[in-house]
């Protein structure tokens, strides 16, 4: 692509784990024709698999920039993601349907999106991606169509740029979520149909070194390794994912 039309581009900054629903959601933001921005977050949780992963994928998508934030979210503690409280394993649908799991990061959305709120600000972007979902997920009140509407309310108060856009009659930051009204298997029959490499990402809560090849692979027992086994199966289509086993 040459230079001129990268310009005529909307940016987009996609935030990016590097998990299942990221990288969807990063492909949905390239099919959408959007210069995009990734950012990724080394927020002080217990393993890097997922960094590594969002690095791969960022690099198939072929993404116009790709950036790993260093924060320390473990200083607030409370979550078994970033401390050392025993992950839940092998829970039913209906058990994680009720409350709020211990994997849950205190306002860790609201951070990761305010970080790209200012990256927005600074290349001159107007949308921001994030691959929450209120179907298939564990119950995380960040992840709930009401917490996107509120915080896109909060964007377009909160910066100079949103600010002097709305006065002059022009777009303002728009938050999308695009996986929000759907399954698993939708999700995952969509990331198909663009590309996505289901084996490159990432999106287990405690990965576990495979002493047969030497790498981080999915434990297949958190609650996101079952929500994705089941994405599989209910969309028919056969799971890449490495899982743990002696």
């Amino acid at each position: 692509m040459n230079s001129s039309k990268r310009k005529n581009k909307n940016k987009a900054v996609v935030l990016f784990s590097g998990g299942l629903d990221s990288t969807t959601c990063l492909a949905i933001a390239v099919s959408k024709k959007f210069e995009v921005h990734a950012l990724t977050f080394h927020y002080g949780q217990r393993h890097h698999a997922e960094i590594s992963a969002a690095k791969k994928n960022a690099r198939n998508f072929s993404t116009t920039s790709h950036d790993v934030f260093d924060i320390d979210l473990s200083q607030f503690g409370g979550s078994a993601l970033t401390g050392d409280k025993v992950v839940p394993k092998n829970r039913s649908k209906s058990e994680m349907d009720v409350g709020i799991p211990n994997t849950y990061v205190p306002a860790r959305n609201t951070v990761f999106l305010a970080i790209a709120l200012a990256r927005a600000e600074t290349i001159g972007a107007n949308d921001i991606f994030i691959g929450v979902n209120a179907l298939d997920y564990s119950g995380y009140p960040d992840c709930r169509p009401e917490y996107i509407e509120a915080f896109q309310a909060l964007a377009n108060l909160a910066t100079k740029a949103s600010v002097e856009a709305l006065e002059g009659g022009t777009k303002g930051i728009r938050i999308h979520a695009p996986l929000q009204d759907l399954t698993k298997s939708e999700i995952i029959r969509k990331g198909i149909s663009l590309g996505v490499e289901y084996g490159f990402t990432m999106s287990c809560y405690d990965p576990m070194r495979s002493p047969k090849i030497g790498e981080f692979v999915h434990c297949g027992h958190c609650d996101a390794c079952l929500l994705r086994k089941t994405g599989f199966k209910n969309a028919g289509i056969s799971d890449p994912t490495k899982y743990y086993s002696l």
